[in-house]
């Protein structure tokens, strides 16, 4: 039977840890590249499944999960509720590094101490944000852009109109991909290693 996509369920939990960190390098496995890094998907992945996840959706194979596309219909809202109900749950595991991040796992730690970072003015025009990730075995199969679909449909039901994502520029394969869904560069301003990319959700994708 071929993988199917369907709304996320909370028992999908772990799966999502591990697809997080199993594609947060590049595209690749980040394991061998961080201490800790359960830190990748307290930042990027089980937010947005607790606080919207009638907005995730994952790529079922056989009752496993091997991907996912979640995210947030209003970014300032999600930022709001990441400092007053998020950060307190996870800040004593991962403390606010004292000076300038040493390794991997402490710029994670930065980044976890500050979602104000979300809010870039450059993307004040495209209000949603996502996240999506598959394993390697089910890349280059349709199956992103199913799951796109499924994510930019229930975003436009809920009225944000636009959506942007930030990418490590590096990742030129992941580029190539999201502009074969119609999704175009947002100038901004001291992006540092991240490109900005954004698109309307009710546009038929590319």
């Amino acid at each position: 039977m071929s993988p199917s996509v369907r709304p996320y369920r909370p028992g999908d939990h772990e799966a999502l840890a591990d697809i997080c960190v199993r594609t947060a390098h590049l595209g690749g496995d980040a394991r061998p590249h961080y201490r800790d890094p359960s830190v990748l998907p307290v930042l990027f992945a089980h937010p947005y499944a607790a606080f919207a996840p009638e907005l995730c959706f994952v790529l079922d194979d056989g009752g496993r999960a091997v991907g996912y596309v979640l995210g947030t219909a209003r970014t300032d809202r999600f930022v709001d509720r990441f400092r007053t109900e998020w950060l307190p749950r996870h800040a004593a595991r991962y403390p606010l590094p004292a000076g300038p991040a040493a390794d991997n796992d402490e710029v994670m730690a930065g980044l976890l101490h500050d979602p104000e970072r979300m809010r870039v003015p450059a993307l004040k025009d495209y209000p949603a944000h996502l996240h999506i990730d598959l394993l390697p075995p089910f890349r280059r199969r349709g199956h992103g852009r199913r799951l796109m679909s499924a994510h930019l449909s229930a975003l436009a039901a809920q009225g944000a109109a636009r959506v942007h994502l930030g990418m490590v520029t590096a990742n030129t394969r992941a580029r190539a991909f999201y502009e074969r869904l119609g999704f175009h560069e947002i100038p901004v301003p001291d992006a540092g290693e991240l490109t900005y990319l954004g698109r309307e959700t009710a546009a038929p994708l590319a």
